[in-house]
């Protein structure tokens, strides 16, 4: 079955085949081309503990500086923890955090750039939630009621698909 056709067991999902097992995309056919992928996310929390990382007095340590940290790692380990994703050779990857007092929140972007054969979104996705994860464990201790939530991908660019983006 060319890897671009939908089979009858799985209609528009590319990871099945025919007989509906699972199995990695082939992308050797693809062009190589410049990918993006921007995905963002949130972590609601009390006041107090917003209060904790915004003055830089967590217990733990720098929480916005270790979670950067902590994305850009997962971003480069994601073939590692999603079993069908391609390993891929990243080229770019920024994370950045900011503050919303207002909504005692923090909200997280990720942005995720390779030349490639297939996308990024993947990475960016994995890159925010373990970005909210690490704001987590190292602010579990005050506030265990914390709330990931609205991940997904904002946008991508590149690949034979286009660009798309969130409305």
């Amino acid at each position: 079955m060319n890897p671009s056709e939908k089979s009858p067991a799985s209609p528009g999902l590319t990871h099945f085949d025919a007989a509906g097992q699972a199995h990695m995309v082939d992308v050797g056919a693809k062009q190589e081309t410049h990918r993006v992928a921007v995905a963002g996310g949130t972590i609601r929390m009390l006041p107090a503990t917003l209060a904790i990382i915004s003055a830089g007095t967590a217990k733990k340590g720098d929480v916005l500086g270790i979670a950067r940290t902590a994305a850009i790692m997962a971003a480069k380990r994601t073939s590692d923890l999603i079993p069908l994703c391609h390993p891929l050779a990243l080229t770019k990857v920024s994370v950045e955090f900011t503050i919303d007092s207002a909504h005692a929140s923090i909200h997280c972007r990720a942005q995720v750039e390779t030349y490639g054969k297939t996308g990024v979104e993947m990475e960016a996705l994995t890159a925010v939630q373990v970005g909210l994860l690490t704001i987590y464990d190292m602010c579990k201790a005050v506030d265990r009621g914390m709330v990931m939530t609205d991940v997904r991908v904002l946008e991508k660019q590149g690949g034979k698909s286009g660009d798309w983006s969130a409305a």
